[in-house]
Protein backbone atom coordinates (compact mmCIF):
# COMPACT_ATOMS: atom_id res chain seq x y z
CA UNK A 1 0.00 0.00 0.00
CA UNK A 2 1.65 3.22 -1.18
CA UNK A 3 1.50 6.35 0.90
CA UNK A 4 3.68 9.29 1.84
CA UNK A 5 4.19 11.09 5.14
CA UNK A 6 3.21 14.77 5.01
CA UNK A 7 3.11 17.65 7.49
CA UNK A 8 -0.17 19.57 7.38
CA UNK A 9 -1.06 22.94 8.78
CA UNK A 10 -4.20 23.37 10.89
CA UNK A 11 -7.40 23.60 8.87
CA UNK A 12 -10.60 25.30 10.01
CA UNK A 13 -13.63 23.45 8.67
CA UNK A 14 -17.37 24.12 8.61
CA UNK A 15 -20.09 21.51 8.09
CA UNK A 16 -22.30 18.97 9.86
CA UNK A 17 -21.56 15.91 11.97
CA UNK A 18 -22.93 12.73 13.53
CA UNK A 19 -21.67 9.96 15.85
CA UNK A 20 -21.29 6.34 14.77
CA UNK A 21 -18.93 3.36 14.93
CA UNK A 22 -17.72 0.83 12.39
CA UNK A 23 -19.56 -2.11 13.98
CA UNK A 24 -22.96 -0.39 14.03
CA UNK A 25 -25.52 -1.77 11.57
CA UNK A 26 -26.56 1.87 10.98
CA UNK A 27 -23.02 3.11 10.20
CA UNK A 28 -23.50 3.21 6.41
CA UNK A 29 -26.88 4.93 6.77
CA UNK A 30 -25.46 7.51 9.20
CA UNK A 31 -22.50 8.37 6.95
CA UNK A 32 -24.56 8.19 3.74
CA UNK A 33 -27.27 10.36 5.27
CA UNK A 34 -24.73 12.94 6.35
CA UNK A 35 -23.33 13.16 2.80
CA UNK A 36 -26.89 13.46 1.39
CA UNK A 37 -27.63 16.38 3.72
CA UNK A 38 -24.26 17.95 2.90
CA UNK A 39 -24.77 17.86 -0.87
CA UNK A 40 -28.50 18.52 -0.47
CA UNK A 41 -27.86 22.11 0.60
CA UNK A 42 -25.25 22.40 3.36
CA UNK A 43 -22.32 22.66 0.90
CA UNK A 44 -23.90 25.74 -0.70
CA UNK A 45 -24.46 27.36 2.73
CA UNK A 46 -20.77 27.33 3.71
CA UNK A 47 -19.27 30.81 3.32
CA UNK A 48 -15.58 31.62 2.77
CA UNK A 49 -14.57 28.23 1.32
CA UNK A 50 -10.77 27.97 1.03
CA UNK A 51 -11.26 25.69 -2.02
CA UNK A 52 -13.99 23.58 -3.63
CA UNK A 53 -12.95 20.32 -1.91
CA UNK A 54 -15.45 18.35 0.20
CA UNK A 55 -14.05 16.72 3.33
CA UNK A 56 -15.11 13.64 5.25
CA UNK A 57 -13.49 13.99 8.69
CA UNK A 58 -13.21 11.32 11.39
CA UNK A 59 -12.50 12.65 14.89
CA UNK A 60 -13.31 12.35 18.58
CA UNK A 61 -12.44 8.66 18.60
CA UNK A 62 -13.40 6.82 21.79
CA UNK A 63 -10.29 4.67 21.40
CA UNK A 64 -9.41 3.35 17.92
CA UNK A 65 -11.27 2.31 14.74
CA UNK A 66 -13.30 -0.23 16.74
CA UNK A 67 -14.91 2.40 19.00
CA UNK A 68 -17.26 5.30 18.41
CA UNK A 69 -16.21 8.42 16.54
CA UNK A 70 -17.61 11.62 15.07
CA UNK A 71 -17.94 11.84 11.29
CA UNK A 72 -18.15 15.33 9.79
CA UNK A 73 -18.84 16.39 6.22
CA UNK A 74 -17.35 19.83 5.70
CA UNK A 75 -15.29 22.29 3.70
CA UNK A 76 -12.12 24.07 4.72
CA UNK A 77 -12.76 27.79 5.21
CA UNK A 78 -10.53 30.85 5.17
CA UNK A 79 -12.61 32.56 7.86
CA UNK A 80 -15.61 31.75 10.03
CA UNK A 81 -18.92 33.58 9.73
CA UNK A 82 -20.12 33.99 13.33
CA UNK A 83 -23.76 34.06 12.20
CA UNK A 84 -23.49 30.68 10.49
CA UNK A 85 -25.54 27.92 12.16
CA UNK A 86 -23.19 25.16 10.94
CA UNK A 87 -20.52 23.48 13.07
CA UNK A 88 -16.95 24.78 13.10
CA UNK A 89 -14.06 22.45 13.97
CA UNK A 90 -10.29 22.24 13.49
CA UNK A 91 -8.18 19.59 11.78
CA UNK A 92 -4.98 19.80 13.83
CA UNK A 93 -1.52 20.57 12.54
CA UNK A 94 0.64 17.49 12.39
CA UNK A 95 2.03 14.50 10.60
CA UNK A 96 -0.29 12.45 8.37
CA UNK A 97 0.02 9.41 6.12
CA UNK A 98 -1.45 10.43 2.74
CA UNK A 99 -3.08 7.84 0.47
CA UNK A 100 -4.39 8.74 -3.00
CA UNK A 101 -7.17 7.23 -5.12
CA UNK A 102 -7.18 8.53 -8.70
CA UNK A 103 -8.66 7.45 -11.98
CA UNK A 104 -11.70 7.05 -14.15
CA UNK A 105 -14.42 5.39 -12.05
CA UNK A 106 -18.06 6.05 -11.30
CA UNK A 107 -19.36 6.95 -7.84
CA UNK A 108 -20.11 3.33 -6.88
CA UNK A 109 -16.61 2.27 -7.89
CA UNK A 110 -15.13 5.17 -5.92
CA UNK A 111 -17.09 4.21 -2.79
CA UNK A 112 -15.95 0.60 -3.13
CA UNK A 113 -12.33 1.72 -3.53
CA UNK A 114 -12.55 4.01 -0.49
CA UNK A 115 -14.02 1.16 1.57
CA UNK A 116 -11.28 -1.21 0.39
CA UNK A 117 -8.59 1.34 1.25
CA UNK A 118 -9.97 1.87 4.76
CA UNK A 119 -9.98 -1.92 5.30
CA UNK A 120 -6.28 -1.97 4.34
CA UNK A 121 -5.47 1.04 6.54
CA UNK A 122 -7.05 -0.69 9.56
CA UNK A 123 -4.69 -3.65 9.01
CA UNK A 124 -1.55 -1.52 8.63
CA UNK A 125 0.97 -0.96 11.39
CA UNK A 126 0.69 2.85 11.31
CA UNK A 127 1.47 4.78 14.49
CA UNK A 128 -1.98 6.41 14.42
CA UNK A 129 -2.94 9.27 16.71
CA UNK A 130 -6.74 8.73 16.46
CA UNK A 131 -7.18 12.49 16.75
CA UNK A 132 -8.19 13.33 13.18
CA UNK A 133 -8.31 11.46 9.88
CA UNK A 134 -9.96 12.81 6.76
CA UNK A 135 -10.86 12.23 3.14
CA UNK A 136 -10.43 15.14 0.72
CA UNK A 137 -12.50 14.95 -2.47
CA UNK A 138 -10.66 17.08 -5.03
CA UNK A 139 -12.71 16.33 -8.17
CA UNK A 140 -16.19 17.63 -8.91
CA UNK A 141 -16.47 15.15 -11.80
CA UNK A 142 -18.45 12.12 -10.52
CA UNK A 143 -16.62 9.83 -12.97
CA UNK A 144 -13.08 10.95 -12.13
CA UNK A 145 -11.65 10.10 -8.73
CA UNK A 146 -9.10 12.38 -7.07
CA UNK A 147 -9.43 11.46 -3.41
CA UNK A 148 -6.73 11.99 -0.81
CA UNK A 149 -7.05 10.19 2.52
CA UNK A 150 -5.02 11.55 5.43
CA UNK A 151 -4.41 9.42 8.53
CA UNK A 152 -3.22 11.30 11.62
CA UNK A 153 0.05 9.98 13.05
CA UNK A 154 1.73 10.34 16.44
Amino acid sequence: MNYKIVELQEKTVVGISARTNNSSPEMSAVIGGLWERFYGGVYLQIPHKANEFALGIYMEYEDDEKGGYTIMTACEVSSVDENNSLETRKIPVGKYAEFVIEGEMNTSEQLAEIGRLWQEIWKMNLNRSYVSDFEEYRSANPNKANIHIFIGLK
